[in-house]
């Protein structure tokens, strides 16, 4: 702990029937409104801050008995080195311990050396203020997922130590539900016998597309991802067609959900069963669409100049960290893939 913190003082005694490990307990029985996880409080007994009895308490495998008196010093929340930045957010769902954010194409979400100002963090520090309570003892939004910068759509942000702690834990075991809208060439189905050939691609069900592959960086460059089948992270991505475009057909909306979600993964596998997403200079290239195709030259142009992957984060739900309950969100279409899909239809 640093000498020049404020420190505060959180005091309870130990309910009945108290698990058969310190730090369980603990977690169990610590007031919600400390704010402190379970990961928060084994630090805490690491460091002998935690007193049981007026002992210290230092093996969280320790047994604790019922009516034991247990006092935690922590440090008070520490103020960020973000800078707050008054920049307007479509915020749709907001509590203590969370906020869910409709995230605009353009907006890094967390500062870094190429965007140092400007993301969804900086504003989030000024929209929050004071509410931050605190993660991992400072007073900053607690990031547990993010979209590419210019992927629209929902993303879910820690305002508590233990909404973090929660929203993590529901992250890393692949609980939440999170389905995005993409605009891709050609159409995934089941009767191309294209796809029967690439490693990795299979259906499921109605014409389910699945991709199972591992994910890692680009051997020759370090800031796209590659599909490998010996190295790197499990990755699994499923897509259904929602509609069609073009006489012959040419392009397809599809509904992506991730099983996993790595960096890029929707763009990277999309890319690999031979359905690059539209406006990705990254991954899906461009191709050259037929002008007998029963589109308009206008949309045609537009198609091409489109400038960012046509990707929205358009579903996103979870288990409530603090209060169990079940919830849900919807995005809309950003106006401009809904104005590309009406040029479309």
């Amino acid at each position: 702990m640093s000498l020049s913190a404020p420190l505060i003082t959180v005091e309870f005694i130990i309910a009945e029937n108290p698990p058969n490990r310190l730090d369980k307990a603990i977690a169990r029985d610590v007031p919600a409104e400390a704010n402190l996880s379970r990961s928060r409080l084994a630090k805490l007994i690491a460091e002998g801050a935690v007193v049981v009895n007026g002992k210290p308490a230092l093996d969280q495998k320790a047994k604790i008995a019922e009516g034991a008196q247990v006092t935690i010093t922590v440090e008070q929340p520490t103020e960020s080195h973000l800078v707050a930045e008054d920049i307007p957010l479509d915020i749709i769902y907001e509590d203590d311990d969370l906020v869910v954010i409709n995230k605009p194409v353009g907006m890094v979400v967390h500062p870094a050396p190429g965007s140092p100002s400007g993301t969804l963090v900086n504003a989030l520090m000024h929209h929050c203020g004071d509410s931050l309570s605190g993660i991992g003892g400072e007073k900053r939004p607690g990031i547990v997922h993010r979209i590419d910068k210019d992927t629209s759509g929902l993303l879910v942000v820690a305002k508590s130590d233990v909404a973090h702690q929660g929203l993590a834990k529901q992250f890393e075991k692949h609980t939440v539900e999170r389905k995005y809208t993409a605009l891709v060439y050609s159409m995934p189905d089941v009767m191309d016998p294209r796809l029967r050939g690439v490693k990795g691609v299979s259906f499921e069900g109605s014409n389910i597309l699945r991709i199972t592959t591992m994910l890692g960086r680009h051997k020759h460059d370090r800031q796209k991802q590659a599909v490998s089948f010996t190295e790197g992270r499990h990755a699994i991505t499923r897509a259904r067609v929602v509609e069609t475009f073009g006489t012959p057909l040419q392009l397809s909306l599809v509904e992506c959900w991730l099983e996993t979600g790595r960096t890029h993964q929707i763009r990277v596998h999309m890319t690999h069963a031979g359905h690059g997403l539209i406006g990705d200079q990254t991954y899906g290239g461009k191709r050259k669409l037929s002008h007998k195709a029963g589109i308009s030259e206008a949309t045609l142009a537009a198609i091409a100049a489109f400038p960012r992957q046509a990707l929205h984060a358009a579903v996103l739900g979870f288990v409530h960290p603090v209060t169990g309950d079940d919830i849900r969100f919807e995005a809309p279409l950003p106006p401009d893939m809904s104005d590309l899909i009406s040029s479309l239809r």
